[in-house]
């Protein structure tokens, strides 16, 4: 079972997208400097659960706002990989036209992820000293997949640099 906090319309997570971006808790990263440290705790509503095939409130939220997003984002989620998968799945089933992203916290991709599956991955903890994505010594990389390849997005912020 799948459980979110919020979400949000955003720009910037996912270059040249306009991303819903969903914040999935239960994060068992706990990296030291998160700028969300509530999405740690295992609360929420309940995004989807694949054991009973209910994906209810990600249909209903990606519904809501699919004539106005390009992109849907999970946040998180390295709790249950395969579950973010099957939401992607579910969103590319019912919206075609949309792109999914995960960003994960993770160093690779979780055991049995197909990354075909997603549009754009973000990898890597959230290392203080190195900074976020935006960030030239960022540890994290942003990826666009095609044909189940890792081709890397660099999104540094050239006023950083």
């Amino acid at each position: 079972m799948l459980k979110f906090h919020n979400y949000d319309i955003v720009c910037q997570e996912i270059p040249d997208q306009i991303t819903l971006a969903i914040n999935i808790t239960g994060c068992p990263n706990h990296c030291p400097g998160c700028h969300s440290p509530w999405l740690w705790e295992d609360r929420g509503e309940i995004l989807c659960d694949t054991a009973s095939d209910d994906f209810t409130a990600l249909e209903t939220l990606v519904g809501d706002y699919s004539a106005c997003i390009t992109c849907v984002g999970f946040m998180g989620g390295d709790n249950s990989p395969l579950e973010v998968q099957a939401c992607a799945q579910r969103v590319k089933q019912l919206w075609p036209k949309l792109k999914t992203g995960w960003y994960s916290g993770r160093e690779l991709l979780a055991p049995g992820v197909d990354a075909s599956n997603f549009d754009y991955i973000k990898l890597g903890p959230y290392i203080e000293a190195c900074g976020g994505l935006r960030d030239p010594a960022t540890n994290q990389k942003l990826y666009r997949i095609e044909n189940g390849r890792f081709i890397e997005i660099h999104v540094h912020d050239p006023k950083r640099d």
